[in-house]
C-alpha cells in the first residue's frame, strides 16, 4: 500500500469506521498473487480485501484471473451473505448453481449471483482444452436486510453504455455493470447504494469522471496506461480515492480500460472467511459445518461429482474486519 496524498485525512471520523466523511485520499492498493483453490493451474491477482481496507462501498472482494491460456475448473463451492459479480474480459465462462441455473458468459455480459442465506455454484471455461481467459471476479457484501434471504441468479446480456464528454481528445465510453454512474443505472439487482462501471479511455484523451461526494471510490487499471488524479497507474493497481470528490480527472496517452467501483461506505460489522460474508465467528462456523455435512442449505449443483471441501477454521476467534486508512 502506498499513500500518495500529502496531508490525506479523515474528517469527522476515525480511520476504523464511524460516521462522517472519509476525506479525499490517493492510496495505491497493490494486488497480491493468490493460488485459487479449485482453479487448476491458475493463480489470481487479489486487490480486495486489503488488510487496511476490507470494503469500498459494499464491494468486499476483487480478483483478476488472467490473462492466461488455461482450463478453468472451479468445482461447486458455497457462499453466504454476498453477491458474486463476474465480468469477463476475454473468453467464455460457464456458470452452474444450486438453483438450476446454467449459463455461458461472454464479454460485455454480467452474471450476478445472490447468495443470501446459502447457495453453491461452479465455474468452468468452455471446452475441454486450455483457452484464453481473463476476467474480473468481484463480491458485494449484502446488508442485514438482504443477507438472510433466498438465493438468486441474474444474467444480463445488455448493459447501459454511454459517452463521457472529454476535456481533450475523443469522448470516453462507460458501461454501468452494477448500480448507478453519472445518472445511468444498471438493470442488475442491488441492495446498497453502489457503482461498478467499466470505462474505456481513447488514446490522447483527458476526461472528468463524475463522482458522488457521499460515496467512496476506487479505480483499477485493467488495460493500457492512464493517470488518475495525476497519479500514473500501474497495471492492476487499485487507486483508492476516498470520498468528498465530485469528480476525478483521468488522462491517457495510449488508451486505457479502467474499472470504477464504489458506493456508500458499508458501516455494518463484517466477518469474512473463505467464501462466506457474515457478522460473527459463529455464523461462519455454522456455515462451514453445513457445507461439510452436505446440508440442504447449499443445495446441489447438477452435473458434478466433485465439490471443494471447506478448509479448517483458523485456531482463533474470527473478528470483524476494520479499516485503518
Amino acid at each position: 500500500m502506498t499513500d500518495l496524498a500529502d496531508g490525506a485525512h479523515f474528517d469527522g471520523s476515525s480511520p476504523t469506521g464511524g460516521s462522517g466523511a472519509i476525506g479525499q485520499r490517493r492510496i495505491v492498493l497493490e494486488p497480491r498473487e493468490v493460488p485459487l483453490g479449485g482453479v487448476r493451474g491458475m493463480n489470481v491477482l487479489r486487490a480486495l480485501p486489503h488488510r487496511n481496507l476490507p470494503t469500498i462501498g459494499a464491494w468486499c472482494f476483487l480478483d483478476r484471473f488472467g490473462p492466461a491460456d488455461t482450463r478453468m475448473r472451479v468445482e461447486p463451492h458455497p457462499h453466504i451473505g454476498l453477491q458474486t459479480v463476474t465480468w469477463p474480459l476475454v473468453g467464455e465462462i460457464r456458470h452452474r448453481d444450486s438453483l438450476g441455473s446454467d449459463a455461458d458468459l461472454r464479454r460485455g455480459q454480467l452474471n450476478l449471483m445472490t447468495a443470501g442465506n446459502g447457495i453453491s455454484h461452479s465455474e468452468y471455461s468452455v471446452g475441454d482444452d486450455p483457452v484464453p481467459l481473463d476476467a474480473l471476479q468481484l463480491w458485494v457484501v449484502l446488508p442485514e436486510s438482504a443477507r438472510h434471504g433466498d438465493g438468486g441468479f441474474e444474467r444480463h446480456i445488455s448493459l447501459p453504455t454511454f459517452g463521457l464528454p472529454a476535456d481533450e481528445g475523443a469522448e470516453a465510453t462507460s458501461t454501468v455493470v452494477l448500480g448507478e454512474f453519472a445518472g445511468v443505472r444498471s438493470p442488475a439487482t442491488v441492495h446498497t447504494p453502489i457503482v461498478g462501471a467499466e470505462i474505456r479511455i481513447p488514446a490522447g484523451t483527458r476526461v472528468q469522471l463524475p463522482l458522488r461526494t457521499d460515496w467512496e471510490h476506487a479505480v483499477m487499471l485493467v488495460e493500457g496506461g492512464a493517470a488518475v488524479d495525476v497519479h500514473e497507474m500501474a497495471l492492476n493497481d487499485l487507486l483508492y480515492l476516498g470520498d468528498s470528490r465530485d469528480r476525478v480527472e483521468v488522462s491517457s496517452d495510449e488508451g486505457a480500460l479502467l474499472f470504477l467501483l464504489g458506493g456508500e461506505p458499508f458501516e455494518e460489522d463484517l466477518v469474512m472467511w473463505w467464501n462466506f460474508a457474515a457478522r460473527t465467528h459463529d455464523e461462519i462456523s455454522a456455515a462451514r459445518e453445513d457445507w461439510e455435512a452436505a446440508s440442504d442449505r447449499f443445495g446441489v449443483v447438477a452435473g458434478h461429482d466433485e465439490r471443494i471441501p471447506a478448509p479448517p477454521l483458523p485456531p482463533v476467534h474470527l473478528l470483524p474486519r476494520t479499516r485503518t486508512i
